[in-house]
């Protein structure tokens, strides 16, 4: 079954990459490199050392970012969905934060603090924790009372509810903020260091920007797009395979 999605995904890529260098090389332009120009600025850029450097600093960003959001944003929205008093006190905060735009908070912390690493990561955050915190809310509101009078009537530990009664349940609504969440970051770090950072993806693109390098731009972009493919099918997917199979396990108790 997963060899068979992965291979669905290969022939949407081999297919993409077809009509890519149909369309320019009808177009013949620049501003249009056909895919073996991409791949020769890929290659150029990898043995100039350029490309694995700049990735693995996007990537320890995005890293970064990714696990204080979800650890800040999952207790938020837990405590939101389980206690009716900080959901009135925090949803108008969250409602706020949700709609702010992203580049907007990327802007004011970069003239609060500076040009700094702390508030680029901040940035990413920020942007990143509501949509987690609304999400693990509604996993909060959705706990079995039974299972909870159950962890009660046994006496249960802290440690043996938490890995017991509440994990499994919130488990789907994690992997589910997890792929959102990872969608998310992604784009807005490359925002965050193509706005303000001199290093990672995002600058390197800032660059090739300045001198209409489209080849460049692309070699880039298809780097890190294999990068996030490569973690949606080697970590997402398996991840989210075992949250279906507990949800359907919990369906036929």
């Amino acid at each position: 079954m997963k060899i068979g999605r992965m291979g669905d995904q290969v022939i949407a890529f081999v297919c993409l990459l077809s009509i890519w260098w149909v369309i320019a090389t009808l177009v013949s332009s620049p501003l249009l490199p056909a895919p073996a120009d991409v791949f020769s600025a890929l290659n150029k850029e990898w043995h100039e050392q350029r490309l694995l450097e700049s990735l693995m600093v996007t990537l320890r960003r995005v890293l970064i970012s990714f696990i204080f959001a979800m650890l800040l944003g999952g207790l938020l929205g837990v405590l939101m969905g389980r206690f009716s008093l900080v959901n009135r006190i925090l949803d108008p905060i969250l409602i706020i934060l949700l709609n702010i735009p992203a580049l907007v908070v990327i802007i004011l912390l970069y003239i609060w603090f500076g040009l700094i690493e702390v508030a680029a990561v901040a940035a990413v955050i920020i942007n990143k924790l509501p949509n987690v915190a609304v999400t693990l809310r509604e996993g909060g509101r959705m706990f079995d009372h039974e299972l909870e009078e159950m962890s009660i009537m046994y006496r249960f530990s802290f440690r043996q509810k938490l890995l017991h009664v509440w994990w499994p349940q919130l488990f789907p609504y994690i992997m589910i903020a997890t792929r959102s969440g990872l969608a998310l970051i992604w784009k807005i770090v490359l925002v965050v260091e193509l706005l303000g950072r001199s290093d990672g993806v995002g600058f390197q693109l800032h660059l090739a920007f300045q001198l209409f390098d489209v080849a460049t731009i692309l070699a880039y972009s298809f780097a890190f797009i294999l990068v996030v493919q490569f973690i949606e099918w080697f970590i997402l997917q398996p991840l989210d395979r075992n949250a279906s199979r507990w949800q359907k396990g919990a369906g036929h108790v």
